[in-house]
């Protein structure tokens, strides 16, 4: 058993979420943020990689601007060998935090340590039956490139939405699936639209995977 898992980004027209020297820029409309937080409101869980704590230092909360009675989900954090700082803004004691790894595991206060996985990668079809015995039932995964692409990879996913800003920045920028990609065409990861939604100046495209008949 496993969570029923939402992966969620903004890129912009070109296909980037971030800037091409890797730091990261709002792509998100005011709108987009507002149907953002709401979607965390609705999960269990938000998961990124420490690439994201690392470059962006996100909270992973829910903020009461955009949801009156806020509800702060679970924050998981792929982190192989534990180098989320300290006073990063996801070990602070305003959620719950789970950090996964592959060498150590402990719990104290609000902060839980699970070892999953060998050497340099997190086992997550393994974390994922974990997760859904902590109760962790719904899961939204907000990146970054890699860790959406493990996912998308390993058909870990039950709907992908993709906020599209009416912008480009071009370059060698990173974009929504990073990771090492496929070889061939015959390997690309099909999917299904389902939804087209105005947000903003944007557009938010609802998929879900094409699974084989």
């Amino acid at each position: 058993m496993r969570p029923y898992i939402i992966i969620n980004c903004a890129m912009s027209l070109d296909g980037k979420i971030a800037l091409p020297n890797k730091k990261q820029a709002r792509i998100s409309s005011e709108e987009d943020m507002a149907r953002v937080h709401k979607l965390r409101a609705s999960v269990d869980a938000i998961l990124v990689g420490i690439g994201t704590v690392l470059a962006d230092n996100p909270k992973l909360t829910v903020k009461k601007e955009y949801v009156k009675k806020a509800r702060n989900p679970v924050r998981i954090v792929l982190d192989s060998h534990f180098r989320t700082p300290e006073n990063a803004e996801v070990m602070k004691p305003n959620a719950r935090t789970i950090i996964v790894t592959t060498s150590k595991e402990y719990k104290k206060g609000l902060l839980e340590v699970i070892k999953c996985g060998e050497g340099d990668k997190v086992d997550i079809v393994k974390l994922m039956e974990l997760l859904h015995e902590r109760g962790i039932k719904r899961l939204l995964v907000e990146g970054g490139s890699t860790v959406i692409w493990e996912f998308l990879r390993h058909g870990l996913f039950d709907e992908l939405h993709v906020y599209i800003a009416p912008l480009i920045i071009g370059g060698d920028a990173p974009t929504m699936a990073g990771g090492e990609g496929i070889k061939a065409l015959e390997e690309a990861i099909k999917l299904q639209l389902y939804a087209i939604e105005r947000c903003g100046d944007g557009l938010v495209l609802k998929f879900i995977p094409l699974r084989s008949r």
